[in-house]
């Protein structure tokens, strides 16, 4: 296990569940395995970077999700190892997510650094849409593009279930 490991079974009930998104050619999960940790910077939806800056807490986990591929899925679970703080590709004149409005002294815009937990076989979105207990899930809501979002931890538990992770994966 990585010095990142957790028991996915056995963490606070009061932890928050997260789904983040990213296209597999753009950064995808392995990349993320490869790093060790990154910062998640470039979003620029104020209920996304409002999450990210309120509400995403050390040890928060996160359903690593791969969008804009065939198909779309679930490919890893990570952490949130840093909590919200300014984003500093905003004001950087290089960044193709630079923002005029944004600055060091008067940030617009949040990032929080994540770390891999696990690899998970493709938990696709269609067999989440074709899933019961996955009702009511932001992420299968029609018109849901955030790129941040909340998941409950029946929904949580369910993906994990879906990707056949089980208590014994953690020991």
């Amino acid at each position: 296990m990585s010095e990142h490991s957790i028991d996915l079974f056995r963490f606070p009930p009061n932890m928050n569940r997260w789904l983040m998104k990213s296209e597999l050619d753009v950064y995808p999960f392995s990349q993320l395995v490869e790093d060790g940790r990154t910062h998640w910077d470039g979003v620029r939806n104020y209920q996304a970077r409002n999450m990210m800056r309120d509400d995403m807490k050390l040890g928060d986990l996160i359903l690593f999700y791969h969008s804009n591929t065939k198909p779309p899925h679930v490919g890893g679970v990570a952490k949130v190892v840093r909590e919200g703080y300014p984003d500093f590709t905003s004001w950087d004149v290089k960044s193709k997510y630079r923002d005029e409005k944004s600055s060091p002294e008067n940030p617009r815009w949040f990032m929080v650094d994540i770390a891999p937990v696990l690899a998970l076989p493709m938990v696709s979105l269609d067999a989440m849409k074709a899933n019961p207990a996955l009702e009511g899930m932001p992420l299968l809501r029609r018109g849901q593009r955030l790129s941040v979002q909340p998941v409950d931890v029946e929904h949580f538990n369910e993906v994990l279930s879906m990707a056949a992770v089980s208590p014994e994966d953690f020991e």
